[in-house]
C-alpha cells in the first residue's frame, strides 16, 4: 500500500513525527532555497494540498510533530520556511519541539506516521538523510508505543506559528 493509499483511507486521524535534522540533501527545493538552480514548488504543493485537503474533506485530524536540534540545521531552516504553503495551508496542523526538552520521553528510533490508531509506517532513512525505505505494522504494542511518544511531544511542542528558529 502506497502513502497516498494510506492517507485515502484513513477516516479519523493521521500523526507524523519527524525527529531528524536533516532529509533528502538532494532535494531540489531544498537546494534552490540554498541559492542553487530555480525550482517551481507549485506542483509539489497542489499534490500536497489535494491529498492532505482530500483527507480532511473526510473529517481527517492531520498532525505533524517535529522534533529538532538547536541551533537548526540549515533543512530545518528550509522546513521552516516552507512549512506555511506546504504544510499548514493544505490543512495539517504543525508543531515544533526542541530536542532538549525531549530527553526524558520515550521515542521509537525512527520516523513514523500513524493511520487511524491501527496502522503505523516507520520511515528509513541513511546518516545522511537519503531515504532507504519504509516497513509498515499493525502490532498493537507498536501502535501504542508511537501514539504514546507523539502525545507526549504534541503536548510540549510549540504551534509553528509561535515558533521561533534559533
Amino acid at each position: 500500500m502506497t502513502f497516498d493509499e494510506m492517507l485515502a483511507t484513513a477516516r479519523h486521524s493521521a500523526v507524523h513525527l519527524e525527529m531528524r535534522d536533516t532529509y533528502v540533501p538532494d532535494d531540489p527545493s531544498f537546494i534552490s532555497w540554498q541559492g542553487g538552480p530555480p525550482y517551481d514548488r507549485t506542483e509539489r504543493e497542489r499534490d500536497w494540498h489535494r491529498l492532505i485537503g482530500d483527507a480532511r474533506s473526510r473529517g481527517v485530524h492531520v498532525r505533524r510533530a517535529r522534533v529538532v536540534s538547536e541551533p537548526v540545521t540549515d533543512y530545518i531552516r528550509f522546513e521552516h520556511s516552507v512549512t506555511d504553503s506546504m504544510n499548514i495551508t493544505a490543512g495539517e496542523s504543525v508543531r515544533w519541539l526542541p530536542r532538549r526538552q525531549a530527553s526524558d520521553l520515550a521515542l521509537p528510533g525512527n520516523d513514523f506516521w500513524v493511520f487511524d490508531d491501527h496502522l503505523v509506517r516507520f520511515g528509513f532513512f541513511d546518516g545522511e538523510g537519503h531515504y532507504l525505505g519504509e516497513e509498515l505494522t499493525e502490532d498493537p504494542a507498536l501502535v501504542k508505543l508511537c501514539l504514546t511518544a507523539f502525545e507526549a511531544i504534541w503536548e510540549r511542542a510549540v504551534d509553528h506559528s509561535e515558533y521561533k528558529l534559533v
